[in-house]
């Protein structure tokens, strides 16, 4: 069977982003850790590369060069509730910076997206007028607060 797995380049710190997401995620287990031994440029023992499984994902992190992150590519977090929302984002944005609509890019440059799971009904809500409201609450909002949608949707009615 085939997997594919994503590849995330670091610019020299990825021994600190592993530490980081094995932070933040209660389910994260790191898989293996490879060092540069002697004879290379780069000092001995400082991290080649490892590999992390999040949940149900594995991520290689890889030291080298700083190539940078893109909103490109992000990673979505889907929360099963506010308390969730608001943990991941505190987390993720903790020396990084907020976007717009659940978006943030944590202190390496990394997109994520922090989404409560009730947002595809939230914006797929079978009254137009419903969801359209949803959207513009979205649209207002960096971190996601699901109550805001709420209220926003039960403006416009039922």
């Amino acid at each position: 069977m085939t997997t594919i797995n994503p590849a995330l380049l670091y610019g020299g710190n990825a021994e600190e982003a592993l530490d980081y997401y094995s932070s933040i995620f209660d389910d994260s287990e790191v898989l293996s850790a490879d060092r540069w031994g002697p004879g290379f440029d780069t000092p001995e023992g400082t991290l080649l590369a490892a590999t992390i499984r999040i949940g149900s994902l594995t991520f290689t992190l890889i030291n080298g060069y700083d190539a940078g992150f893109t909103d490109s590519v992000s990673f979505q977090v889907s929360c099963a509730d506010q308390a969730e929302v608001d943990y991941f984002w505190d987390a993720l944005t903790k020396d990084g910076e907020e976007s717009q609509c659940g978006w943030l890019h944590d202190r390496f440059g990394m997109a994520w997206q922090i989404v409560p799971v009730q947002m595809p009904g939230f914006l797929g809500d079978p009254d137009p007028a419903r969801a359209q409201a949803a959207m513009q609450a979205m649209m207002g909002m960096k971190k996601l607060v699901i109550a805001d949608f709420e209220s926003a949707m039960d403006a416009v009615g039922a």
